[in-house]
């Protein structure tokens, strides 16, 4: 794995890449809240193994990045630096098809960077995503002061050991959410929203069932607005949060490669 520091809206964007000598397309990652590229090194070995050159920023105030931690007070902000990465990674692969996957809130980026680049895009792929109806945000404006009440592990995956590595990861943010965050979800939710469809852009859409961070019928509302028809669906039976760590995933791993074959194999 490669760091490149860009210049990012906010400040310092540390960008992660993990190369491929002669990829066939380009798979750009986009994290949730509160954790960091980092975590999806395995999924990027997949993809490199499947033939993609992958690249992932951390967030600003997320990981190595610039800025206050977990921090984000125009989420537009952040999909312009996806867009940045996005550049480093296409100035390295001209021509190449480019696909955006984006998990929990790094969901929500995906799908308005979709709706602001989606001629752009070969393909998006959301994760557990953080769109349509998630009431979170709004029960905890409500209240005076937010709680310091942090994501459980165990509400991760089935996998002990990812809540492990979870816990003892110094780059992830364990604190309370913070007001700025919570008041730009809730602008960008009704921005993704009211923006309209991605039209014929194929949408693969991975959800654990048993996902209590992200609600999966809350989800639905949002998935099923944004895609203009072109809609793959895997829901995952008894699984958490993070279908891309959760015990079953060598099939979601399969089901995500068998839906980018049958994209680059429709260009």
């Amino acid at each position: 794995m490669v760091e490149h520091l860009l210049a990012g809206a906010r400040g310092a964007l540390v960008t992660h890449e993990w190369p491929h000598p002669r990829p066939r397309y380009v798979a750009l990652l986009v994290h949730g809240y509160g954790e960091h590229a980092g975590r999806y090194a395995e999924l990027a070995g997949v993809l490199t193994g499947h033939g993609a050159a992958v690249y992932a920023p951390d967030h600003m105030g997320h990981g190595r990045s610039a800025g206050e931690r977990v921090v984000i007070e125009d989420f537009e902000d952040v999909v312009t630096d996806v867009h940045t990465a996005a550049g480093l990674a296409m100035d390295a692969h001209p021509g190449l098809p480019l696909v955006v996957m984006g998990h929990s809130m790094g969901g929500l980026v995906a799908a308005r960077y979709a709706q602001r680049h989606r001629d752009a895009l070969a393909a998006l792929v959301l994760s557990g995503p953080v769109i349509g109806a998630w009431e979170l945000p709004g029960r905890l404006l409500a209240l005076p002061e937010i709680p310091d009440t942090p994501i459980s592990p165990g509400a991760l995956s089935r996998d002990r050991a990812v809540g492990a590595a979870y816990a003892a990861d110094p780059l992830v943010w364990r604190g309370p959410m913070k007001r700025p965050t919570l008041e730009a979800f809730v602008r960008t939710l009704r921005a993704v929203a009211e923006d309209g469809d991605v039209g014929p852009l194929p949408l693969l859409w991975l959800h654990g069932e048993d996902d209590r961070l992200v609600p999966l019928p809350g989800s639905r509302i949002g998935v099923e607005r944004l895609s203009g028809g072109a809609l793959t669906e895997r829901i995952r039976a008894g699984a958490r949060h993070e279908v891309f760590h959760e015990t079953d995933r060598a099939q979601v791993f399969a089901e995500l490669t068998g839906f980018l074959d049958g994209v680059l194999l429709s260009r």
